[in-house]
């Protein structure tokens, strides 16, 4: 079995790699890094199902990212709803005590940017942590799985998801992303299939002129350890696939020499330039 998720994994680099080729990308590629909150964890243990993190407490940030691609603007992931900033002390649902410092509006605004200037929202996956935001982009073209889609619709609602933030993807334009998808059609931005921790989810590749090749992990990890030891969490729809996920990610990096960023790790913050600075 795992040499088969290897030759998976394999077949995988090498259709993004043929379709990397390219000239180096005509339109200006910038990257920023948007706090889009916490979420504070008595016990971590569900975040892998080999025991690793039992009895751990800890905070995983929850960032969001901001591509411009010449005139366009992709926001990746909508993270933690800004309506949890109106509360100080942050919100506490089924253990988990949920906090966002900074709204992602302002810190849009702090770029010049309204929620109407984004033409694209692209979501790794549905979970609640990742989509608190998609009703601020009613115009937007949001692109998902349809198998993503399809689960997070199910009833009843899976863990994590929330159906209003599901209806309101609904509602919108959706480009559905079945696969890879070259979004500009010059290699510059990459949404990748990796599925495992839902049905539906993806990654992303940016290629920058100055910052290189840049691979954002989604949930296909939720930590530097998870990520090199390709530990699994508990509520994984697929182990398999999981793995077979973060060895797709692992042979992308190592072909393209490309920088991880792990949406969840603690020193994404730390590690990335600060609003309104960016990565090009």
């Amino acid at each position: 079995m795992r040499k088969l998720v290897s030759l998976a994994a394999a077949a995988l680099i090498a259709m993004v790699s043929t379709a990397a080729r390219a000239e180096p990308p005509a339109a200006e590629v910038r990257l920023y890094t948007l706090d889009c909150g916490r979420i504070d964890f008595d016990d971590l243990k569900v975040f892998s199902d080999t025991g690793e993190h039992d009895g751990e407490s800890g905070v995983l940030p929850v960032s969001c990212f901001l591509i411009r691609h010449g005139d366009d603007w992709l926001l990746w992931d909508a993270g933690l709803g800004d309506e949890i900033a109106a509360s100080p002390t942050g919100r506490v649902v089924v253990g988990l005590h949920f906090r966002v410092p900074r709204t992602l509006v302002s810190q849009l605004a702090e770029l010049g940017l309204k929620p109407d200037d984004i033409h694209y929202v692209g979501l790794s996956h549905l979970h609640a942590d990742h989509s608190g935001n998609v009703a601020l982009f009613p115009h937007a073209t949001f692109l998902i799985a349809p198998a993503e889609l399809q689960w997070a619709s199910g009833t009843p609602t899976p863990d994590g998801v929330l159906a209003d933030r599901v209806a309101a993807v609904r509602r919108s334009r959706i480009q559905p992303v079945p696969g890879d998808l070259d979004l500009f059609g010059d290699g510059t931005v990459r949404l990748l299939t990796t599925p495992g921790h839902t049905p539906g989810h993806h990654s992303l590749l940016v290629r920058l002129q100055k910052a290189g090749t840049i691979l954002i992990s989604g949930d296909a990890a939720h930590s530097r350890l998870n990520y090199e030891n390709e530990l699994v969490p508990l509520g994984n729809v697929s182990r398999a696939e999981t793995i077979a996920s973060i060895e797709r990610l692992k042979g992308l990096a190592a072909h393209f020499h490309a920088r991880v960023i792990i949406e969840h790790a603690a020193d994404v913050f730390d590690t990335t330039p600060r609003l309104p600075a960016y990565l090009d």
